[in-house]
């Protein structure tokens, strides 16, 4: 079954947090949802930023574009696991990814965004 949807109209999680409903109005104007586990929506969660990236190199042809999030703030804290640290980034919409990091990949991009000051190279990944 195919349903094409026209407006997003709610996002919500149940009550024991297990499922997330997402509601929007099909194309014919009728309501609808879909439910989803935590875990299926995690899935997506992952599978949604390279979606967007390919959609936008489909329909504008140029295979550099990114889909790119504003930065609003971040936040370094301690995690349950000594050798990893959390890494939050938001931005003003409400946005927000958490990343679990090991101490030694904070440092090695501590020192990459001191070294673009300096040096400004036009790519660092690891």
């Amino acid at each position: 079954m195919n349903i094409e949807s026209k407006s997003l109209t709610s996002c919500e999680v149940t009550p024991d947090g297990s499922t997330i409903v997402l509601g929007f109005i099909d194309t014919d104007g009728k309501p609808a949802s879909v439910r989803l586990s935590l875990n299926q929506v995690g899935a997506l969660a992952m599978t949604l930023p390279e979606l967007i990236n390919k959609a936008l190199r489909s329909r504008f042809g140029d295979q550099s574009l990114r889909y790119a999030y504003p930065l609003a703030s971040w936040a370094i804290e301690r995690s349950s696991d000594p050798a990893t640290g959390m890494v939050t980034f938001s931005t003003v919409d409400g946005f927000t990814v958490c990343f679990s990091m090991r101490r030694e990949l904070q440092s090695e991009l501590g020192e990459a965004l001191v070294a673009e000051h300096r040096t400004r190279p036009p790519l660092l990944a690891h």
